[in-house]
């Protein structure tokens, strides 16, 4: 899949992408991910992408110009399954919305800054408006990354051992069981017997009641989704 990111302050999360499994995603080609920078998309001699608001309201906002520009630009080279719009007052991004956009082809991140975008860009150039949390950052770009990670390592054959990402939390609106690593015991910290058992069937249901008490301890408003 293509994932195309449209920001102003592109060396916040280029580095982000070139480590880790971002970066062996794309080295075996089962991703791409292409950082735009909007000022390469106006056209004064300063660059600008903001102007004040109508209204005499405070802060900055977004131009709608360059945003068009260069979502124009994109969509001239390639289809996209969705625009989307990183924003406070977004959808709620959780894990089936990252599972459902990893099965798209081609996506584009919009970024944005200061005191919001121009409104015109919401109503005729996104298609999707996601938040990843009740709080406002000083940009679209850590929301952006996150999302990008989530999907991308979804993806068949990105993470070698697919069954790992599969028993991640939230994948069966449940949270993960504990786990443990060697040693078995480290000072008077024993691990439950029941993981040293060999017994597969009963390991299973161990963590399946592991992941079902976690859920209803930590995170009950999990289950009202999974009912």
């Amino acid at each position: 899949m293509r994932i195309d990111i449209i920001t102003v302050l592109p060396e916040m999360i280029e580095g982000f992408f070139n480590c880790s499994i971002m970066k062996r995603a794309q080295d075996k080609g089962l991703a791409e991910v292409h950082i735009h920078n909007l000022r390469d998309y106006t056209e004064d001699k300063y660059k600008r992408v903001d102007d004040y608001p109508y209204g005499g309201f405070a802060g900055m906002v977004m131009k709608v110009e360059p945003i068009d520009r260069c979502i124009s630009a994109l969509k001239a080279e390639r289809d996209y399954d969705e625009v989307i719009f990183v924003t406070p007052d977004g959808n709620q991004f959780d894990q089936p919305m990252a599972n459902s956009l990893s099965l798209t082809k081609n996506l584009i991140i919009l970024c944005g800054h200061f005191k919001g975008i121009d409104y015109r860009i919401r109503e005729h150039l996104i298609t999707k408006e996601v938040s990843i949390g009740d709080f406002v950052l000083t940009g679209g770009e850590l929301p952006a990354a996150v999302m990008a990670d989530a999907i991308i390592r979804i993806i068949p054959g990105v993470i070698s051992d697919e069954q790992s990402a599969l028993s991640d939390s939230f994948q069966d609106n449940l949270l993960a069981a504990p786990v443990y690593t060697r040693p078995a015991q480290y000072k008077d910290w024993q691990i439950p017997e029941i993981l040293l058992s060999g017994h597969e069937a009963k390991i299973k249901e161990w963590e399946f009641n592991q992941s079902l008490e976690r859920t209803k301890r930590l995170r009950p408003d999990l289950l009202d989704k999974k009912d």
